[in-house]
């Protein structure tokens, strides 16, 4: 039988918090609720598939809440925001976070979202698929191995931790390391959603995590250059120019 999947909602506010629960029961998802950052943290275990996160709480803020679960897991993490300004939405996803929603969101948008993200984690992952095995399905570039069919990262031999968004972006740019992946591109075929140019935002802060953990001076990198007014490609410096 399938496992369910877990998914932790932590929302103050008990309306809102009831409401997802009711929607994400009728999907048949097993449910963990936590009215603040503390009791996020106690309920955070590996069996979470999912965590929604409101931005703004009292006591720990939803930002360092998603900071202290990146120490030691690459769960999906959906901010939940009652703010719409770019800016706070970039701060949300340099904190760790996969996407964010706007409040007041419709319920419509928020089961795209939360099954957008636990397909990509799940399949990455290989959970809920038992006896698949990963051990031959590798690719190598640079100096950077990855596990083809889940989430699993090497730099020169040592292990990294990515999130699955990271990981997806990771795993584009380096099964074709000489082609150039625009922002849009990116963008497109890792959240498969229409661009906007905001999006742009999105797609660099992402780009900013990711050389913080794959390369060893993130400000000269190696692996991921930027090709300026084009995009990003996966390559050394020595073959592509200027970063």
């Amino acid at each position: 039988m399938k496992k369910q999947q877990t998914i932790l909602i932590v929302e103050d506010e008990a309306e809102i918090r009831e409401g997802i629960r009711i929607l994400l029961s009728g999907e048949s998802y097993t449910i963990l609720e936590a009215e603040n950052g503390e009791q996020a943290l106690r309920k955070m275990s590996p069996q979470v598939d999912l965590v929604i996160l409101d931005v703004m709480m009292p006591g720990i803020s939803g930002l360092r809440v998603c900071e202290e679960i990146r120490k030691t897991s690459t769960v999906p993490i959906l901010f939940l925001t009652a703010k719409a300004q770019e800016s706070d939405k970039l701060i949300g996803l340099t904190a760790g976070g996969d996407d964010y929603l706007v409040k007041p969101f419709s319920y419509a948008e928020l089961i795209a979202r939360v099954k957008a993200l636990l397909r990509r984690y799940c399949v990455y992952q290989g959970k809920g698929q038992p006896g698949a095995t990963y051990e031959n399905d590798t690719l190598s570039v640079c100096g950077v191995t990855i596990a083809l069919d889940h989430n699993q990262v090497w730099v020169k031999g040592e292990e990294r931790d990515l999130t699955e968004i990271e990981y997806q972006i990771l795993r584009l740019l380096m099964q074709k390391p000489q082609w150039t992946f625009s922002a849009q591109a990116i963008y497109e075929s890792i959240w498969n959603e229409p661009y906007f140019p905001i999006s742009n935002g999105t797609v660099m802060v992402h780009i900013r995590k990711l050389r913080t953990k794959i390369e060893e001076n993130p400000q000269n990198p190696v692996y991921i250059r930027t090709v300026w007014g084009k995009g990003y490609r996966f390559g050394w410096e020595s073959s592509y120019g200027p970063k």
